[in-house]
């Protein structure tokens, strides 16, 4: 009887395959980084990204500029000859644009020659001509990185209006180029540096005259401060605007307008409405209840400014100003000093906005408190006009030297300096 034969090799391929599935598992096994190198790598790239974003655009904020001043020394160069400045541009325009494509047209070399003019010193003298030896392309990036504004530009010592940021990209540029008052182009640089203002932001502040704005009632002295420091908050009516712009809640200005539909719309839109109050302001709540004697009373809006260490009570109105809205505000005011306020705040500031106010009405029912901790503002739901500044320039004037105001002659030096700007002297 013949035994049938035993697979060669026993049980070893058995063996074998079980070693070769443990060789493919381990294979496709995945190894998860732990969160805190992955963070770590991912600060590595986004911070890489962010340098070479702005290298980028220092780059080409330079290379404008050393193109504008060349166009601007060659004409003075052939200013004796008549239109030797535009034929100058349309030949540049035409051999850039043949060598190197888009982007040299007529008006973007004018551009770069405007903003030369308005930024003469946006480099020094020395390391521009360093840096237009070099080449634009490659713009003596050692003496870059060691003498050119860095990313805490606006708070570095050295630097000022006028001179060169990392911040700004030449689409900033652009835009503060439509500016035509160097002081007010100013003030917008210092605060498109200051608050990391986007070129859409930027372009909404310069619309709607922040610079004008903040400008009212400011002695000369205060608009050289706000035109090389930008707005500084020391006291509450520096926190303060008026008018307050609120165009982008896209409501019509309409007589049906009422309380509930405006602040909806605010806290729909609460981001660009903290930007539109300006630095320090944080939200807290709405219609914030409060109770007194069994009575319940709704505060529209809550803020904190951080500034100023003190809470913000912002009532809000669709009708004209009359002394019981100052009074119902002057009552929340004092209920949240005695309730709310805690160890280290200072005194609550009300604001009202409304969109239109009697100056008289505010001026004979608040009294001296008006300067104090009790103001009223206008809010407007489209972009003024230079016209409508000036007009409102004129009648805060005719308010703050009035009889009686806390600011009038005799009250104090901001009242002499509301009385050399009606007289055109400031």
């Amino acid at each position: 009887m013949t035994t049938p034969a035993a697979p060669r090799g026993g049980r070893k391929p058995a063996a074998k395959s079980a070693k070769a599935s443990q060789t493919v598992k381990a294979a496709k096994a995945v190894v998860v980084p732990a969160p805190d190198v992955l963070e770590r790598v991912r600060a590595i790239l986004e911070s890489a990204r962010a340098q070479v974003a702005r290298t980028v655009n220092t780059t080409q904020v330079v290379a404008n500029w050393l193109i504008g001043r060349e166009v601007v020394e060659e004409e003075q160069r052939g200013r004796r000859r008549a239109g030797y400045g535009a034929k100058l541009l349309a030949e540049l325009s035409a051999r850039l644009t043949q060598e190197y494509g888009r982007g040299y047209s007529v008006d973007n070399l004018e551009a770069f020659r405007q903003f030369y003019l308005a930024y003469p010193a946006l480099i020094s003298e020395t390391l521009s001509r360093k840096s237009g030896a070099a080449g634009v392309g490659e713009p003596n990036s050692d003496a870059v990185s060691r003498n050119w504004v860095g990313a805490d530009a606006a708070a570095a010592p050295e630097w000022s209006p006028g001179r060169l940021s990392d911040r700004l990209s030449w689409s900033h540029y652009r835009q503060l180029l439509r500016v035509d008052r160097a002081e007010a182009r100013s003030f917008y640089e210092v605060e498109a540096i200051r608050n990391a203002w986007s070129v859409r932001e930027l372009s909404r502040q310069t619309a709607s005259l922040l610079y004008d704005r903040l400008a009212k009632s400011r002695d000369k002295k205060g608009l050289m401060r706000l035109a090389t420091h930008g707005q500084e908050v020391h006291k509450p009516i520096d926190a303060l605007k008026d008018p307050v712009v609120m165009e982008f809640l896209g409501l019509p200005e309409s007589p049906r307008l009422v309380e509930s539909t405006l602040e909806q719309a605010l806290v729909s839109n609460l981001q660009t409405f903290l930007l539109e109050l300006g630095k320090g302001f944080a939200f807290v709540s709405r219609q914030e209840r409060i109770t007194v004697d069994g009575d319940h009373f709704y505060i529209d809006l809550v803020f904190y400014h951080t500034v100023l260490k003190c809470y913000v009570l912002i009532d809000l109105k669709v009708g004209k100003l009359t002394h019981g809205d100052l009074g119902q505000l002057q009552f929340y005011v004092n209920y949240y000093d005695q309730e709310r306020r805690t160890e280290g705040d200072n005194p609550t500031l009300g604001l009202i906005l409304c969109p239109d106010k009697n100056d008289a009405v505010v001026r004979y029912t608040l009294g001296e408190q008006q300067a104090r901790n009790i103001f009223a503002s206008r809010y407007q739901l489209h972009l003024p006009t230079e016209e409508d500044l000036q007009q409102e320039l004129r009648r805060e004037l005719r308010y703050l030297t009035a009889p009686g105001s806390a600011l009038a002659p005799g009250a104090g030096p901001q009242a002499r300096a509301g009385q050399k700007n009606k007289k055109g002297e400031a």
